[in-house]
């Protein structure tokens, strides 16, 4: 999950979580496309996985970037 964090891309931020911002981050796992959401404590840094998943096509486009509309 951390090579997501490192080298992915933020997806989706979110500013205004309490009580550290945060973000969904894209990346892949060898031939799985992955999510984390990650939180950011600042100014120690210090990161917290909030969570991991593999995204499905029912919820996000076939970029696995992009959720789809309800």
């Amino acid at each position: 999950m951390l090579h997501i964090l490192r080298l992915g891309e933020c997806i989706e931020d979110y500013p205004d979580d309490y009580p550290f911002p945060s973000g969904l981050f894209f990346g892949w796992h060898g031939d799985k496309p992955l999510h984390v959401v990650a939180a950011l404590e600042e100014p120690i840094p210090r990161v917290y996985i909030i969570t991991a998943y593999e995204p499905d096509l029912e919820h996000f486009e076939n970029d696995f970037r992009t959720r789809r509309k309800k």
